[in-house]
């Protein structure tokens, strides 16, 4: 069993000898892409290794024991460490999608159901903003545009990590699953004669791209500068500094008003369309890849209501998986780890199936 793993092993220890090389971190890109690398292959090694010396350890036991039955309970104790070591190490083994550790764009659209939908989009808006702070990540509302009662006819916010990043716990690996038809089920407060209404917002999540992942030609966008529109205030209104940047070659749009200034827009703007870019190329791959694609979660066809958030019950489903709670009160104030876990561990069992 694992005998492929020695491969990774031999990868690891050379990747070692490369970074140890000072002439390696010359190349400051080069540098970071074995960096990255030798952190992927570590704990895979690290368990391997452990797994390799409790195999050694129970045959050792096993030997003693013949002698002395005291060891008969050391031999039963290293066989249950040996067995979590086993699952660890498959796990670890699942492919990995390379862009888990990546930071990622989320965009929530009130879709049916009106002023409804849109104060639904901001509960939603709340939920990630509470989700990101009890793990410890930064957030940046990009661009919004609120609606009349409350709450976001759309929204964009950037999603970035801290510090060291464990393997799986990037902010990709963890909202990945969150793109799609989100479905509410309550009373709303509009409704004056306390009937359930239905409706829906989009979600939308993509990683976020850096210059090195896209490249954007300049001469294939075309810019469009025109007033802000929302609430008033100073700057705002007054002068045409929205910005609306159309990627020719592709017909993908993206906009942004929310800042001061027409260069800062423009940044903005170009942020959300990198990360738009760079889900189409995914995307493509993963339909060029229709195997592989059809082993994991379905998180692409974002037609599909993944998820139904039922107000009466306090009940929170997930349909891709069979995930259900009645805890939807406290998943609201962002306690999302149960819901995102499932997903996760479908996801891993789909693949390691697969594989």
């Amino acid at each position: 069993m694992f005998e492929a793993v020695e491969e990774l092993v031999a990868e690891h220890a050379d990747l070692e000898k490369k970074l140890a090389d000072p002439s390696v971190h010359a190349d400051q890109a080069n540098a970071r892409k074995l960096n990255k690398r030798y952190a992927e292959l570590t704990p895979i090694v690290a368990t391997y290794r452990s797994w390799k010396q409790t195999g050694d350890d129970i045959e050792t036991a096993r030997e003693l024991a013949a002698d002395d039955p005291d060891f008969a309970a050391e031999v039963k104790d290293l066989e249950k460490q040996r067995e979590e070591l086993t699952e660890k190490l498959r796990l670890l083994l699942v492919p990995r999608d390379p862009s888990d550790d990546k930071d990622v764009i989320l965009e929530i659209k009130a879709g049916a159901g009106g002023d409804e939908s849109a104060l639904f989009a901001g509960d939603l808006l709340r939920m990630y903003l509470r989700y990101a702070e009890r793990v410890g990540w930064k957030t940046e509302i990009i661009d919004a545009t609120e609606s009349e009662l409350g709450g976001y006819k759309d929204v964009q916010v950037a999603v970035k990590a801290r510090g060291q990043i464990e393997p799986g716990q990037g902010v990709w690996a963890r909202l990945k699953y969150e793109g799609g038809v989100h479905r509410v089920q309550r009373v709303p407060a509009t409704e004056s004669q306390g009937r359930i209404h239905t409706s829906a917002a989009g979600v939308l999540v993509t990683p976020e791209a850096e210059e090195v992942d896209v490249e954007i030609n300049p001469n294939d966008l075309r810019i469009d500068v025109y007033r802000s529109s929302g609430p008033g205030g100073q700057s705002v209104n007054t002068t045409d500094s929205a910005v609306r940047i159309t990627h020719i070659p592709t017909g993908v749009v993206a906009s942004c008003q929310n800042e001061k200034s027409q260069l800062q827009n423009k940044e903005q703007a170009l942020r959300i369309l990198r990360s738009r870019l760079l889900a189409m190329a995914q995307e493509e791959a993963e339909r060029e890849a229709a195997d592989a694609r059809r082993s994991q979660v379905r998180t692409v066809d974002r037609s599909e209501k993944i998820r139904t958030y039922n107000f009466p019950e306090n009940r929170i489903s997930d349909h891709r998986v069979g995930f259900k709670a009645y805890n939807l009160d406290q998943v609201l104030d962002g306690d999302l780890d149960a819901v995102i876990q499932a997903c996760v561990d479908a996801d891993s069992a789909a693949k390691l199936a697969a594989a």
